[in-house]
């Protein structure tokens, strides 16, 4: 209780310091994005603005999405809901069909009397194809938008397509551009953002800076390809037998075969594409973070950075793209920059959700938090990094009905600081079990044949996972230390 009234007063102290100046927030979104920056030990990574970013903030290092796609996931996150509620699911549906009424996160900023305004991909794109347009957007959410569209769209035939039979979107794909970044959708991204700043600073702002990379086609400009030549690119590891024990429905129905059946030179070379992407997006955050020093707003503006899900890059012997729940899908980068807050510059270990995204961004910028959000606040974190957490991350995915699969089926899956639980279809297509303190690359499903203790952490798992899933707090002991 002193922890946490000790947390309070910080917060409020920090608020009062600066009276009635309301803290800008710049919320800034990548597409597909994988943990794949340096801040997040991935030695390939080029990555030194979102690696500063990430030195100068908190960055969360177990942060993961409550379902690894595109829509659903960016619909979870801007209402403060869980896919069961929004009833979004796939690339398809919008919120608004479930809640036709539900107040976004900058809805809420706008009622207490910002700008809010977006440039680029918040809400879903169609990848290439969307690019200009307003997308899946909700309107009711901005009071401006910009929707830039750069030569990446008119060079769109110079793509190279390793899978022909699929579009570009849907396929490992990607080009080295000509020209300059500024000449890229997300350099002019970047541009338009700088300029709002700069016209709109008489009031608070909420603005959403939406990137389209590193999304498939993989589009850079060279330079950012010569910064991964193709000799240090290696696919991941994986046992031999890696996949005999992996249930069939967590294999995306999107890639039937390891790797496509792609040769090994075209998978290295779709890698050095993706990392090239990956430092692109990079330096365009790095030129929007000089624009806010430049413009002398840094200080009071509160910077997040997030993707919309991760990417498998060949894991488990030839997983790519996402719609999975093992980590590398389920989780994304998530750095976290409050002026003043205590935990400035130390990373966070915990594990956290997306969904927790709104509840946080209203307490720090001072305003109400809504009682019917599915997440819970993360300023404790932002103050205190090494906190004591309890609970688990819940993410699911629904697979189609396929030639594997008579109907379709439901995977949900909870993430603990040691261990990953997974059910297809209430267990009854399969269940996985892996122990990430002694197997962090989830390579031995523990729930085949489980020994008595490890029938006990499943027993001790199965309800937290039925809980947190309806957003209910847990109904069984939780000892963060064994879970």
């Amino acid at each position: 209780m002193k922890v946490l009234c000790s947390i309070v007063l910080i917060s409020l102290t920090f608020l009062q310091s600066h009276g009635a100046e309301k803290p800008n927030i710049l919320f800034i979104a990548a597409d597909d994005l994988a943990s794949t920056l340096g801040c997040y030990g991935d030695p390939v990574a080029r990555t030194p603005h979102l690696d500063r970013l990430a030195a100068s903030g908190v960055c969360f290092t177990r942060a993961f999405h409550q379902i690894p796609l595109c829509n659903p996931a960016r619909a979870s996150l801007m209402t403060g809901r869980r896919p069961d509620t929004t009833q979004v699911y796939d690339l398809e549906r919008h919120f608004r069909e479930a809640l036709p009424e539900v107040v976004t996160l900058p809805q809420h900023f706008a009622a207490a009397g910002y700008l809010t305004a977006r440039v680029g991909k918040i809400y879903h794109y169609d990848v290439p194809a969307d690019i200009g347009t307003d997308g899946f957007d909700d309107p009711p959410s901005w009071q401006m938008t910009v929707n830039p569209k750069g030569r990446d769209k008119t060079d769109e035939a110079l793509v190279f397509n390793a899978e022909p039979h699929r579009k570009i979107s849907a396929a490992l794909s990607w080009l080295a551009a000509e020209g300059t970044d500024e000449e890229q959708t997300d350099g002019m991204v970047v541009t338009e953002a700088i300029r709002l700043m700069r016209g709109h600073r008489e009031k608070p702002f909420f603005l959403g800076v939406g990137f389209f990379r590193p999304h498939t086609p993989f589009v850079a400009p060279k330079k950012y390809f010569d910064l991964h030549p193709l000799e240090t690119m290696r696919l991941p590891y994986a046992p031999e037998n890696d996949r005999d024990d992996i249930p069939a429905a967590a294999f995306a129905h999107n890639n039937p075969v390891p790797h496509y059946g792609l040769d090994a030179e075209t998978l290295l070379r779709a890698r050095q594409a993706y990392y090239a992407s990956v430092s692109f997006v990079d330096a365009q955050v790095g030129r929007l973070l000089e624009g806010l020093d430049e413009l002398d707003l840094a200080k009071n503006t509160i910077v997040v950075f997030w993707s919309d899900n991760g990417f498998h890059l060949g894991e488990h012997g030839g997983i790519w793209q996402k719609r999975t729940l093992f980590d590398e899908a389920a989780g994304a980068p998530l750095l976290f920059r409050w002026p003043g807050a205590e935990g400035n510059g130390q990373p966070c270990h915990r594990v956290v959700e997306f969904v927790d995204l709104y509840p946080t961004l209203a307490e720090a910028a001072g305003l109400s938090v809504p009682t019917d959000l599915e997440g819970r606040s993360l300023v404790p974190l932002l103050h205190d990094p090494l906190r004591e957490w309890e609970g688990g991350a819940v993410t699911q995915i629904l697979r189609p009905a396929d030639d594997r699969l008579a109907a379709p089926v439901m995977g949900r899956s909870i993430r603990t600081e040691r261990w990953r639980y997974t059910e297809w279809n209430g267990g009854k297509d399969g269940v996985e079990l892996y122990d990430h303190a002694s197997d962090p690359g989830a390579f031995e499903n523990l729930a085949i044949d489980p020994a008595p203790e490890i029938g006990k952490v499943i027993e001790s798992l199965r309800p937290l996972l039925e809980d947190k899933a309806r957003g209910l707090p847990p109904s069984t002991a939780f000892d963060p230390t064994r879970l």
